[in-house]
């Protein structure tokens, strides 16, 4: 089967396509037959050498396709089943930048039945950081002042449109050519993050999202009015910051599961949730694909065609 890889050659890490044995199912796990994969910031963050990669290994996490074997101590699911979920090496899976990908079963679940195959392969992670960071960590509800740092792409997607079914106010930075793209979703507010500072604008908030981090998610501390939260993907609680301002920080961690899919799967179905995915590569153009995921800043997702 053909396989985008990261590869070590000459002590440089690069992204190959490449003929490669299909994995073999294994106890607790899925062989899938993949025909979307869905691409996130991580992967090319991999791929450019950000974080430690076992090479050879297949890159990608999100997919979308068929059963093709089930492992033993599965239920539920069989093969011809259409599913949807993560595979990423980090995960427990084979890579999802492939024809077939092996995955935890624990990761999977059956694809939500409004979506195409792209769209649902677009979800997986973007879609889970969303619910959980506002259902589950922030517990977000009516009548509240959500602020999104950076709401135009993947997981801000998800979030604004979350956020609005949950009943909550939200403002969102972005560039001012994403403006009507994140109030199409839904966001009350759009603050152009080049044309103004969003602490001159945006004040006692009851909660950040910060997909940005660095600067913006220091500064976001203090457009929090006391016992506020925020939340980042990316940054770690800064305790001085913390004390200062009478609020409370947390660093999402990572975890898909077939529960959370299952939740994601029914807000899709039911119409609260849109996924827009902006661009569509083949696996030949991987790498290019993932060159456009870090330069390009989309709107939604980019996705890679396997089938």
């Amino acid at each position: 089967m053909k396989a985008a890889q990261l590869v070590n050659e000459d002590g440089k890490q690069e992204l190959e396509i490449k003929d490669v044995e299909r994995p073999a199912v294994a106890e607790g796990k899925l062989l899938i037959e993949v025909h979307e994969a869905g691409v996130n910031p991580l992967d090319w963050k991999y791929a450019e050498g950000w974080y430690q990669a076992p090479t050879p290994v297949t890159v990608g996490g999100d997919f979308a396709g068929v059963i093709a074997e089930v492992g033993p101590g599965v239920t539920g699911l069989k093969p011809g089943d259409e599913v949807y979920g993560q595979a990423g090496f980090y995960n427990g899976g084979t890579g999802s930048f492939a024809q077939y990908d092996l995955a935890e079963a624990a990761s999977v679940a059956p694809k939500p039945k409004t979506l195409s195959e792209a769209e649902a392969s677009a979800l997986p992670m973007t879609g889970m950081m969303a619910l959980q960071a506002l259902t589950e960590q922030l517990q977000l509800g009516a009548g509240q002042k959500l602020l999104i740092q950076g709401g135009a792409g993947g997981i801000g997607t998800i979030a604004i449109q979350l956020a609005k079914h949950l009943g909550a106010h939200v403002a969102v930075t972005c560039a001012a050519d994403e403006i009507d793209y994140v109030k199409s979703l839904g966001a009350d507010e759009a603050i152009d993050f080049r044309a103004r500072k969003f602490e001159e604008v945006a004040h006692a908030y009851d909660a950040v999202y910060d997909l940005v981090g660095g600067d913006v998610y220091r500064r976001s501390y203090q457009i929090l009015k006391s016992g506020g939260t925020i939340i980042s993907t990316l940054e770690r609680p800064d305790a001085e910051l913390i004390e200062k301002y009478g609020v409370k920080a947390i660093y999402q961690s990572y975890n898909v599961t077939t529960e959370r899919l299952n939740s994601l799967a029914e807000l899709v179905d039911s119409g609260v949730i849109k996924v827009h995915v902006e661009k569509t590569f083949p696996l030949e153009e991987a790498h290019d694909a993932l060159s456009y995921q870090e330069n390009a800043h989309p709107k939604g997702k980019i996705v890679i065609d396997i089938k």
